[in-house]
C-alpha cells in the first residue's frame, strides 16, 4: 500500500495497542493531518465535552479530503468508517494491550490533554473485555465496510514491518 493509496485514515484498536504511536509514524511517513479523538473528547481536568460538541468537532475533520484519525469511540465508529478510504486495526492480545497502558502512566503525551498518574481499574478492565467485547463490533463493520482498505495488524512486529514497508515505498 503506497501513502498515496490513502488519504483517509482511522487507526482502531484496543487501548493500550499503540495507536496513537502508530498513528505519530504513520503521519510522519505519508504527512497526512493526525487528530487524536481523545484531544477532541476530554479536557484537560478529565472532564468531557459534550456529545455534540465532540460530533460537530469529528464532523468538521471528516470533511476535509485528507486525515488520520486515532480512536475508538464505538458511538461514532461507523461515522468514520463510512467516508474513510483505510482501515487499520491493531487486533493486538488482551496483555499487550494492558502493558501498553500501564507503561503510560506518568508519562506525557500528545494524544491525550493529561498524564494519567496511576492505574484505572475500570479503564483496565474494559481492555481486557476488549478482545470478547468490542472486538466482534469491529469485525462486523469491518465486514459491513469491506469495500475499504482493511489492514488487521496482530502484533506489534507486524505494525512496525508494515510502517518501514510503507516508508521505503514513500522514499
Amino acid at each position: 500500500m503506497k501513502p498515496f493509496d490513502m488519504k483517509r485514515v482511522i487507526v482502531i484498536g484496543c487501548p493500550g495497542s499503540g495507536k496513537s504511536v502508530f498513528s505519530r509514524e504513520l503521519h510522519r511517513i505519508t504527512g497526512l493531518p493526525l487528530y487524536h479523538l481523545d484531544n477532541l473528547y476530554w479536557n484537560a481536568d478529565k472532564t468531557t465535552v459534550s456529545k455534540e460538541c465532540f460530533r460537530a468537532k469529528l464532523e468538521e475533520i471528516l470533511a476535509r479530503d485528507a486525515w488520520i484519525i486515532d480512536g475508538n469511540y464505538g458511538s461514532t465508529m461507523e461515522m468514520r468508517m463510512a467516508v474513510c478510504d483505510t482501515v487499520i486495526f491493531l487486533d493486538y492480545p488482551s496483555e499487550i494491550c494492558i502493558a501498553g497502558i500501564r507503561s503510560r502512566i506518568g508519562v506525557a503525551r500528545e494524544d491525550m490533554p493529561w498524564i494519567e498518574t496511576e492505574e484505572d481499574p475500570e479503564f483496565l478492565a474494559f481492555a481486557a473485555q476488549y478482545r470478547e467485547e468490542s472486538r466482534p463490533k469491529v469485525y462486523a463493520l469491518l465486514a459491513h465496510y469491506a469495500d475499504k482498505q482493511i489492514l488487521v495488524l496482530e502484533n506489534r512486529e507486524q505494525g512496525d514491518a508494515f510502517l518501514s514497508a510503507l516508508s521505503s515505498d514513500s522514499v
